[in-house]
């Protein structure tokens, strides 16, 4: 087993402090949900270190308003926004069709939250089919893109997958009743899963891909949660503390280290959380990674089963 990996930063370190230094130039990235919350703070401090950046939104409103402030901000003009419905596979496959050139970074960073029970037209129940689903059809949609030069996947996954690993024989909750934390959490322990086998399969690619716990941070994607029942949630797994909340900034950091730091280089399925490679949850802890996030078994099955629900393959 491969130790470790810290780093110099920790909780309260912002996006713009991994990057201070950084040089992005001739990069370019695609962020998922780029305009609001941590998106916002990722798009920022890439643009910052002088990549181009794609954000990729459902609305495109929102997203124009954050490019031009974004390129006021950091004088980069190349920020653009595409449109992306993670949640409708035809939206995922349009903006593949249009993607041209090489794509550096590739920041899954879009998501929803403890819906009340919601399927797509598939009969999909709806965390799962955005947070896993659109990604994982996005993924491999720009697979040829990625395999350009040395590409990085970072797929933001959050401490929620410790609520449940992915329940292969009832994953959008047919037979069993829908509990919104538990299908939000298999949603995030998915895109930890998702890294563990893309390393596997892509390594002689030169594309990596891992995954973090950005923190908890009260943004649009809290929309359906109070802060009171996110603490009672990290009490039930074991936390003691108090709710430690991150400003959207130090929410993107962790991001922004796995996209950048040569420290992660050519190094996939790997679970970050405060900036640094998390610990292992034994339990009795509201943080670290749970076993069944990085069982290769589990990884390739879910692999498998995408695939054939998706009905779709590597865009070589």
């Amino acid at each position: 087993m491969s130790e470790r990996i810290t780093t110099p930063f920790g909780f309260e370190t912002t996006a713009l402090e991994v990057v201070e230094g950084v040089d992005l130039s001739g990069r370019r990235a695609v962020v998922t949900g780029g305009s609001s919350g941590i998106g916002v703070e990722t798009v920022r401090a890439l643009a910052a270190a002088g990549a181009e950046v794609t954000i990729a939104a459902r609305n495109l409103e929102a997203g124009r308003k954050v490019a031009s402030e974004l390129s006021a901000a950091t004088g980069n003009q190349r920020i653009f926004v595409a449109p992306l419905e993670l949640a409708s596979q035809e939206s995922v496959k349009e903006f593949v069709r249009n993607w041209d050139g090489p794509l550096h970074l590739l920041i899954n960073n879009a998501g929803v939250m403890a819906t009340p029970l919601t399927r797509t037209p598939e009969g999909w129940e709806l965390q799962f089919a955005t947070n896993h689903f659109g990604h994982f059809t996005l993924t491999l949609g720009l697979f040829g893109a990625l395999r350009a030069e040395g590409a990085r996947v970072v797929n933001v996954s959050s401490s929620a997958h410790l609520a449940s690993p992915v329940v292969f024989d009832d994953i959008h909750f047919e037979r069993r009743e829908y509990d919104r934390w538990q299908a939000y959490g298999q949603s995030k322990t998915a895109n930890v899963l998702f890294g563990v086998e893309a390393g596997k399969r892509w390594a002689s690619e030169g594309i990596t891909m891992n995954a973090l716990m950005p923190g908890v941070i009260m943004t649009a994607l809290q929309r359906h949660v109070t802060p009171e029942e996110l603490q009672e949630r990290i009490r039930l797994r074991g936390g003691d503390k108090p709710l430690q909340l991150k400003t959207p900034g130090q929410g993107a950091a962790t991001t922004l280290v796995l996209a950048v730091s040569p420290l992660v280089e050519g190094r996939s399925g790997l679970y970050f959380e405060d900036c640094n490679e998390a610990l292992p949850n034994t339990g009795g802890m509201s943080g670290g990674l749970a076993a069944y996030a990085h069982d290769p078994e589990a990884a390739a099955q879910l692999w498998k089963v995408s695939e054939e629900t998706l009905e779709i393959g590597e865009q070589a």
